[in-house]
């Protein structure tokens, strides 16, 4: 069964701005860690921003300013907004949910879809 969806992202001009947003299971909303991790051609999978079942947020230091991780419980949605998106920002981004807030790749346990988000 699916436990992570997500709906956002695409295509866009540098200095212009997306945004994702992620429903997820009740257990894991309740529970987890929710955000996102990238993964840019080439590279490792990096943890890009989450949020905890208390509202604490986590960005890493690329996104820091520029992107906000916020949560709606009424229907158990994470949403990221990004904004000022830079050519470096160009990956694909999943939702994922973890005990870690970092968003450490190897200890996600759940996984949305993947999505392309481009910056031209």
């Amino acid at each position: 069964h699916v436990q992570l969806v997500e709906s956002g992202g695409g295509s866009v001009q540098a200095g212009g701005s997306l945004r994702f947003s992620c429903g997820a299971s009740g257990s894991i909303y309740g529970d987890a860690c929710v955000g996102w991790v990238r993964q840019a051609p080439g590279k490792e999978r990096e943890g890009v921003a989450a949020i905890d079942k208390d509202g604490d947020e986590y960005y890493a230091d690329s996104v820091k300013g520029r992107f906000t991780v916020s949560r709606n419980n009424a229907n158990n949605t994470v949403n990221l907004m990004m904004n000022r998106l830079k050519f470096d920002d160009t990956a694909m981004y999943y939702c994922a949910a973890s005990s870690i807030w970092t968003m450490s790749p190897a200890f996600v346990a759940y996984w949305g879809q993947g999505t392309q988000v481009t910056v031209s």
